[in-house]
């Protein structure tokens, strides 16, 4: 096995990783993943102790404990581009000798959790309600840069997907990657002892884009002008388009390809098909943190 070249994975001088300033030993193998920069002290304020506080660029990251529940909390940025940088780096912070540039010969798997806002794409889907995706749906190309191992479920919900919802000649190439069953079924489940909003699940469609990927017109005129109607009357069996945003299928794809597993929750600030916007996103978004925090320190 040869030594990963200085060029493919590069390091600061103290040996941290480039992007994240991160060194070995300073995240968590449950890792709650935000956009927002100032999202992560929303998560952390809940912790009993803090023990890690980086920052580089738009990368904060925050370490620390609920009583022996060790996490740590990093934003991510917007897009599937961001998240191919936090991810590798997060991955070879733990199956990376940073000091040889060895692969590790025992491979770690670290849980990710995206706590994030989302639109939502069926009329009966409630602004500030919450949704666990349990399919990832690609609209970007970041996976087509890799060879994740797809079921051949996942590929009939892409097929079905560019039948139903893209056009003959569209230069879109979807993939469809499920969420971890042992992360879902945490967050769908029962919580016990305690009385726990219930969290609806369904594809997550993730865009390259704001606006015109996700059917907003400014002043360009779009080349998809009935995507979000057709996002909406999507249908294979009992799967539905439940929402979009900007991150989960390249979280999902690149989870898959490292042996990690992932959720996606969203709190949904906005309904498209109604056209509502949540009159308190932040409070949603703070529930949602709540529920999610009170579930892995449940475990």
């Amino acid at each position: 096995m040869k030594p990963i070249a200085e060029s493919e994975l590069i390091l600061n001088s103290d040996r941290s990783v480039y992007h994240l300033k991160l060194a070995e030993g300073e995240i968590a193998d449950t890792i709650i993943t935000v956009g927002d920069p100032e999202r992560v002290k929303e998560v952390s304020k809940h912790f009993d102790t803090i023990e890690v506080k980086k920052q580089n660029r738009e990368f904060v990251t925050h370490t620390g404990r609920i009583g022996k529940k060790r996490i740590t909390v990093i934003s991510t940025g917007i897009g599937p581009d961001n998240i191919d940088i936090v991810f590798t780096e997060l991955d070879a912070l733990v199956n990376v000798d940073l000091k040889t540039r060895l692969i590790q010969k025992e491979k770690k798997t670290l849980q990710f959790i995206r706590v994030g806002t989302s639109g939502a794409l069926q009329a009966d889907i409630a602004v500030d309600s919450f949704i666990a995706t349990s399919h990832s749906l690609s609209l970007d190309n970041l996976l087509h840069f890799y060879q994740p191992n797809l079921s051949k479920n996942e590929k009939n919900i892409a097929s079905e997907f560019s039948k139903q919802v893209l056009p003959d000649d569209s230069s879109i190439h979807p993939m469809a990657i499920s969420a971890s069953n042992k992360l879902l079924k945490l967050f769908t489940g029962a919580f016990p002892h305690q009385t726990s909003p219930k969290l609806r699940t369904g594809i997550t469609v993730t865009c390259p884009g704001f606006y015109g990927p996700q059917g907003r017109v400014v002043r360009n005129k779009l080349a998809y002008p009935n995507l979000i109607n057709n996002l909406s009357a999507f249908q294979m069996k009992k799967l539905q388009v439940t929402n979009f945003e900007m991150e989960t299928s390249a979280i999902y794809g690149l989870s898959r390809l490292m042996g990690h597993e992932a959720i996606s929750l969203s709190a949904i600030v906005a309904n498209r098909v109604l056209k509502q916007f949540s009159k308190n996103g932040n409070k949603a978004v703070n529930n949602l943190i709540q529920l999610t925090l009170n579930k892995l320190v449940a475990i």
